[in-house]
């Protein structure tokens, strides 16, 4: 009689997407799990020979997938994805003014709670987001604030790389306090404090939760050619950048930056010393020859928003970078002013989107877009020996999705299915860490009307208190113009 091996879960009968350097489709596939690693990938009748398993779950007509990446986003911007209109200098403003002067901490808690939420529904595993943004407003005045992400985090259960490094200059600049008894303290941030609370971050934060609380580094992108105005700035600019990335290579961190245009990557290698392995760089539109050499030089990844505002005023050269060996990953860019977490929209559009440039249906294949949100993403992050495919050894990140719906069918071509026609409503299922933290599109690891309820009224005081409601009247324009 043959022994068995115990295992604690053995997902079967699951068409199994396991994006493993074979990229092997099982149709009949299984997935066996013990702690929180996963342990063997291959047909269901192997494994269910080798394993008994304390808890069986049936995939029967479902893709099983490695949990999803998403690459760039922001912390804060779930609050205020309704905001403005199509008013995108009111947006930036708003941004700035809440994430320095009218957010406390029950702001960014509550924020991140509802992010790590729609990102667990979504599949979405393991998640970067930038503490700010609006035109890099970081929120770097006091440790506190991302002390509140990570936990929200945390309690969620799934993974963060939380990015943290100075605002833009000038500084030093306003920040306000907010007591929990309605009091508040405005005072002046210099480059110092923001340098030292970024330090304070990675020494109380990165690791934390078993390691699916990790840590990196930023700083704002020197433009001068596309804002002239931060022409008068570049010493802050050089100084900063030796700073953080000294603590980058002190404490093996990532860097990131976000906002790359024609000629800023080739700048921030050459003179800055910003581009190495470890860094991936967000929108990176424009992009010239020199600067996508400078990424096969040092090894840099590039992160393209497809559904970003970035993308409208430029394009990523993607299959160019791809092309040139780059790798590359899909970001969402947050979930404002007008997108979200759903990955699989951003899979759709970035094919589209560059299919219609090229004036080409052949550009980007499915299973490419696919490893751009899996195995690409978790390699520009560094993560690609522990996340990014259904592989022996790997962490237990694994998503269902449901394929038995009209949208969906027929039950065949489970690559296109999933990267054309599936979206966050799909998905069913959502492990991280060996973790069910979703059944049955049921959440359990949180209270999802909980966070809900808290949203609103959190929301409702951050405008009040900036002073930015106004800023929730529909435009005048909104209806039977072509134009806002």
């Amino acid at each position: 009689m043959n022994e068995h091996e115990h295992v604690d879960i053995l997902i079967e009968h699951g068409c199994v997407i396991t994006m493993d350097p074979a990229r092997r489709v099982i149709d009949d596939g299984a997935v066996a799990v013990k702690g929180d690693r996963i342990v063997a990938v291959g047909e269901t009748s192997e494994l269910a020979r080798r394993y008994r398993a304390a808890r069986v779950i049936d995939a029967r007509r479902k893709a099983v997938l490695p949990g999803l990446i998403d690459a760039h986003a922001h912390a804060g911007h779930a609050m205020l994805r309704t905001i403005g209109g199509a008013d995108g200098d009111a947006w930036t403003a708003a941004c700035e003014a809440i994430y320095t002067s009218a957010s406390d901490e029950a702001f960014w808690e509550t924020e991140s709670h509802l992010a790590a939420l729609e990102r667990l529904k979504a599949g979405v595993t393991t998640g970067v987001s930038l503490l700010g943004g609006g035109d890099s407003i970081m929120r770097v005045d006091d440790p506190v604030y991302a002390r509140r992400h990570c936990d929200a985090v945390v309690r969620t259960g799934t993974r963060s790389i939380v990015a943290v490094g100075p605002s833009r200059p000038p500084a030093p600049r306003p920040y306000t306090r907010h007591g929990a008894s309605g009091n508040s303290e405005t005072y002046d941030v210099d480059f110092e404090r923001m340098f030292d609370v970024c330090k304070d971050i990675v020494d109380a934060c990165h690791g934390d939760a078993d390691g699916r609380i990790q840590i990196a580094l930023m700083l704002p992108v020197f433009a001068p050619e596309h804002y002239p105005e931060v022409a008068q700035y570049e010493d802050d600019y050089r100084r900063e950048a030796q700073r953080y990335m000294s603590m980058a290579r002190e404490r093996n961190l990532s860097f990131t930056q976000d906002g790359h245009r024609a000629g800023t990557l080739d700048f921030a290698h050459r003179e800055l010393g910003l581009l190495n392995a470890k860094s991936f760089m967000s929108h990176a539109i424009d992009l010239t020859e020199a600067d996508i050499a400078a990424c096969v030089e040092t090894g840099a990844s590039i992160v393209h928003n497809p559904s970003a505002i970035m993308s409208i005023i430029g394009r990523c050269p993607v299959p160019e970078l791809i092309d040139a060996g780059v790798t590359v990953a899909i970001g969402s860019d947050g979930a404002a002013p007008d997108r979200g977490y759903d990955m699989f929209r951003h899979m759709w559009q970035c094919m589209h989107y560059h299919r219609r440039h090229f004036r080409d249906p052949d550009v980007l294949p499915h299973g490419k877009v696919l490893e751009m949100v899996t195995i690409d993403a978790a390699r520009a992050l560094s993560l690609d020996h522990e996340l990014g495919s259904l592989e022996a050894g790997k962490q237990a990140d694994i998503i269902l999705v449901d394929l038995f719906k009209p949208h969906l069918m027929p039950m065949n071509m489970p690559v296109y299915r999933v990267t054309c026609f599936a979206n966050a409503g799909d998905v069913c299922m959502t492990m991280v860490g060996g973790k069910i933290l979703m059944e049955d599109y049921r959440v359990l690891s949180v209270e999802e009307g909980e966070i809900l309820e808290r949203v609103s009224q959190v929301a409702d005081s951050t405008f009040e208190r900036a002073g930015l409601r106004h800023l929730l009247d529909a435009p005048r324009t909104l209806w039977g113009h072509s134009h806002y």
